[in-house]
């Protein structure tokens, strides 16, 4: 049966910055998708020439078209170049996710299929200890091992309450994305939006540094007026550890007072986003 979103125009915009080992698994998740109808557009806040070979091999052989949006190392500027990744694509629902985040085969169709007029979507993820996400390979992803709970346990993974989301049938996760166990929020590694809407709420605050940047996006779309949907249970990617190494209190503590002004003075456009970009380079 055809559902009604099968014909809505969808970009998968994918962040990273210098983990190419990383995003070439992310990408060849990408390939083994079963909803195939939809590109990739890495959002690169400047790597090197190591991500842009990986880039130009998994264009080479992967059935999925990937865009390339770059712009230079200037520090941490994830917001910018995820604007300049919404304001490259013409798609009308954007799916948004991370250079670390290995996706499910039926990641992006679970978005689409749950894609509505006046919500956002939360997904979920379970995290990998460093050794397991170094030994995942590309025929792990590509055999499906990459996301069987069982395969993962053996090789490392913590029994927890997060696994659940990779044993769950599909009834019993829609009946636990209804329960109130988890507030959804926007994730930066899993969630979904009509472009329109983050277009109006001008996109990622770009004054935000890192910690707190995709919550407040989120905020945004709440006070502008819309409903914060969870699928986290049936949406489903695997996170790979890496190094965190740029964070900074100060820039945390000007993060959390730019989202406390989001809150209390329920904001909807940020000043500082999509329609400050300038003239974009696309690869």
């Amino acid at each position: 049966m055809l559902n009604r979103n099968d014909s809505v125009k969808t970009d998968v915009i994918l962040s990273t910055y210098n983990h190419p080992k990383w995003l070439q698994k992310v990408l060849w998740g990408f390939q083994h998708q079963t909803c195939r109808d939809f590109r990739l557009i890495v959002a690169d806040d400047g790597s090197n020439e190591k991500t842009q070979e990986v880039i130009t091999e998994s264009q080479r052989l992967m059935s999925v078209e990937i865009q390339h949006v770059w712009h230079e190392d200037l520090g941490f500027r994830k917001c910018r170049i995820l604007n300049k990744a919404i304001a490259s694509s013409d798609a009308e629902y954007l799916i948004f996710t991370d250079g670390d985040c290995i996706p499910r085969r039926d990641f992006v169709e679970v978005h689409r299929r749950h894609a509505k007029a006046g919500h956002f979507l939360s997904g979920g993820a379970v995290r990998l200890p460093m050794e397991l996400s170094r030994m995942i390979s590309l025929e792990d992803i590509s055999a499906g091992r990459a996301h069987d709970a069982k395969w993962l346990m053996r090789n490392g993974l913590s029994l927890d309450k997060k696994v659940r989301m990779l044993v769950c049938k599909s009834w019993s996760a829609k009946l636990l994305d209804r329960l109130p166990l988890t507030r959804p929020t926007w994730n930066g590694g899993n969630a979904s939006a009509w472009r329109s809407d983050l277009i109006v709420v001008n996109g990622y605050d770009e004054r935000m540094g890192h910690g707190g940047l995709d919550r407040e996006l989120g905020e945004r779309l709440v006070n502008y007026g819309l409903r914060p949907v969870s699928i986290r249970h049936q949406a489903v990617c695997i996170h790979l550890e890496h190094g965190r190494g740029y964070a900074a209190e100060n820039i945390l503590r000007a993060n959390q007072e730019l989202r406390h002004r989001t809150r209390t003075e329920k904001i909807v456009r940020t000043p500082a986003g999509i329609a400050t970009v300038p003239e974009r380079k696309v690869a």
